[in-house]
């Protein structure tokens, strides 16, 4: 019997297309899209780009998604024959610290705690957030470094992904976290790595829309992008809470300023940045 074989289509663009292109994929067929870049384990085309990777079903439907990409991408073939490609990644994916203190480990590696570490299991591979992209790891860090001030405090985290910011404040003390993405699957993906560390109780993940959202929060989790940071700045800091955080980040350094622009009453408290990310840790004024 001869092996499987697994269509997929790979196309170089810029990180503020990787969204928009990812969606467009899903609609033209994909199962599911790869984002490679410096920070990924499997790397990237081109310096500076972002290789969105689509698996398809069929040789055709991805010939057919080829043809339809926007005038400029150029989509590339690839066929890979049988199943080991599926858990080949899981040979480099180990625990490792998300910030200090913080390990993250996958289900498949064992770790034992140092004396005074926090440990998260996290099942990557589904929906957005493994602790490996630089942008999480910046929130991460400055959840840590805020960590004595959200001890017993609900969070917020707005577009949750897998949830491994709001476990993370969870892991730091926070009391309960309410996670919201427009993407069911995140939500899925959220309750079950609360499941996976006993957080199941603290955590409620729905996709209610923000404004839906009456309660402020001490602490605010934004971790998208900037083209969405911007129009959203009036609703998020509705929901944060006078004196309380609002940590952003999914920021392209150039983008820095405009993001900043903004949230002009809220004070900067620090601007960290790692590779070609910033994070804004803003603070609100008190009542």
């Amino acid at each position: 019997m001869s092996e499987p074989r697994y269509p997929f289509v790979h196309v170089d663009v810029t990180p503020e297309q990787a969204d928009e292109i990812s969606g467009l994929l899903f609609e033209l067929g994909a199962s599911g899209v790869e984002e490679r870049d410096e920070t990924t384990l499997q790397k990237n085309a081109a310096s500076g780009l972002v290789t969105l990777v689509a698996s398809f079903d069929s040789r055709e439907e991805a010939e057919q998604a080829i043809a339809e990409l926007p005038e400029g991408l150029v989509g590339r073939y690839e066929e890979v024959v049988g199943d080991a490609w599926r858990d080949a990644w899981k040979e480099h994916y180990k625990p490792y610290t998300l910030a200090e203190g913080l390990v993250v480990r996958p289900p498949w590696e064992p770790y034992e705690a140092k004396a005074g570490e926090k440990v998260l299991e996290l099942e990557p591979g589904r929906a957005f957030g493994t602790g490996l992209h630089e942008t999480t790891r910046l929130v991460a860090q400055a959840i840590r470094t805020h960590a004595p001030e959200i001890a017993k405090a609900t969070v917020l985290d707005v577009g949750c992904g897998s949830g491994i910011l709001a476990l993370v404040a969870l892991a730091l003390g926070a009391e309960r976290a309410v996670c919201i993405d427009i993407d069911q699957e995140a939500i899925d993906v959220t309750v079950e790595n609360a499941a996976r560390n006993a957080m199941q109780d603290r955590v409620e993940a729905s996709t209610t829309p923000l404004e839906e959202i009456t309660a402020v929060s001490p602490i605010v989790l934004a971790n998208i992008e900037a083209r969405v940071l911007i129009p959203m700045a009036e609703e998020l800091q509705k929901h944060v809470a006078p004196g309380g955080l609002l940590l952003l980040s999914g920021i392209l350094v150039p983008q820095k300023d405009d993001v900043r622009a903004a949230y002009p009453d809220m004070e900067l408290l620090a601007d960290p940045s790692a590779g070609e990310w910033v994070l804004l840790a803003l603070r609100k004024a008190k009542a």
